[in-house]
This record gives structure tokens, C-alpha cells and sequence, in this order.
């Protein structure tokens, strides 16, 4: 999900603190002082980044919501109405980029959609609006679940990664994998449920189907 217009955008990185930035830094930055901005961006990556790890499904869309928070800091630190807000500033930032990658993977066509519309026949307006609508709620209800249970839900069942695949990129056995996954499925089903109530029968997968 690289940004190609990011290459011309200035190159956050390196912090190596381990506290935020003080709010007199904070001020600094504020009035322009571009040695303090520079710091307070610095000190703040190491939080940001652990921030977007703990919040985003994958760690690619961790580092790209990272990276973004990062330069949202770097050009609007003087819209920051208290130098100290930046913590929940940045949780905010991270959050919004984590939900916005999987909101573009919820509303990726599948490929019967998108052959469809190849060939002319395009979803209507209601459906899409219907489509997004749902997205948007799924997204959020992904969001929501533990760190390990959304990386593997959204490697295996929204990018289609093959099961030994995302086994070994989360550095599990494949029945682990199937265990974890089952679990992140049903909690899915389970949120998604209008009274709350996840009914197993209702198309849920097993644990053998992965």
C-alpha cells in the first residue's frame, strides 16, 4: 500500500527515546523552530510505531500508518490545540490510518465482481453503497480483535494468503495457525451478530477449513 508520492516527502525516522517529548519541545515546534519539530518528530516515532503495531492487521500497514502519522506531526504540529495532547493526537492518526487500510481491503471486488464489471455489468449505486456501508462495519469490528487474532484473520481470509504461508510469516505451527484463526473467526461472527450472539451453524467455518 506504498504511497507513490511519498518519495518526495521528508524522511521520519531513527528515533531511538523512550519518553515522549516534553511539552516546552512541544511549544517549540509549534512556533516554528525546526530543530525542536525535528526532535519532537524523533522522540515520538519509537511510540508511534508501537502504537500502529499493536493497532493495524499486518505489519506493512503498521509501518505505512506509522510513517503517515509521522509526517501528519511533522506539517500540522501547530494545529495541536495542547502541547499535551500529542499522545492521544497520534493514537488517533494511527487508529484512523489502521481502519482506512482495511476499510480498502474490505472493499476490494472480489474477482466474480470485478469480472462482471469488466464485461459491463457493473454493481448498481445502492449495492455499492450497501457494500461500503457493510465494509465499514466489518472493518471495525476486525479492528477490534486482539492483535494475533486480526494478523491472522486479515492474511488468510481478506488478502488470501495460503495457510502454511501465514503460519510461517507469524511463526506458528499450521495447527496453531488453524486454532488462532478459528478462534478469530468466530469472534468475528460473534461481533457482527445483531444481538451479539455468534451462531456457528450460520456458514462458520471449521477448523479444518483454512
Amino acid at each position: 500500500m506504498a504511497d507513490p508520492g511519498r518519495a518526495a516527502r521528508p524522511v521520519l525516522g531513527g528515533g531511538s527515546g523512550h519518553r515522549w517529548p516534553d511539552e516546552r519541545l512541544i511549544r517549540a515546534a509549534q512556533d516554528g523552530d525546526v530543530t525542536s519539530l525535528t526532535t519532537v518528530v524523533m522522540e515520538s516515532q519509537p511510540h508511534v510505531r508501537r502504537f500502529a503495531h499493536s493497532l493495524c492487521a499486518t505489519p506493512q500497514d503498521a509501518e505505512d500508518a506509522a510513517q503517515e502519522a509521522l509526517i501528519i506531526l511533522y506539517r500540522k504540529i501547530g494545529t495541536l490545540r495542547a502541547s499535551g495532547a500529542l499522545v492521544s493526537w497520534m493514537y488517533r492518526i494511527v487508529r484512523n490510518e489502521c481502519l482506512r487500510h482495511l476499510r480498502l481491503l474490505a472493499t476490494a471486488p472480489p474477482a466474480e465482481e470485478a469480472a462482471r464489471s469488466a464485461v459491463g455489468s457493473a454493481p448498481s449505486a445502492e449495492h455499492s453503497v450497501l457494500r461500503r456501508l457493510e465494509a465499514e462495519r466489518v472493518a471495525l469490528a476486525v479492528s477490534r480483535l486482539p492483535r494475533d487474532q486480526r494478523q491472522v484473520l486479515v492474511m488468510r481470509d481478506v488478502q488470501g494468503y495460503p495457510g502454511p504461508l501465514v503460519a510461517r510469516t507469524l511463526g506458528l505451527s499450521t495447527a496453531a495457525m488453524k486454532s488462532r484463526l478459528h478462534r478469530a473467526r468466530a469472534a468475528l461472527r460473534q461481533a457482527l451478530e445483531p444481538d451479539g450472539v455468534a451462531r456457528e451453524a450460520d456458514g462458520g467455518a471449521v477448523e479444518g477449513e483454512v
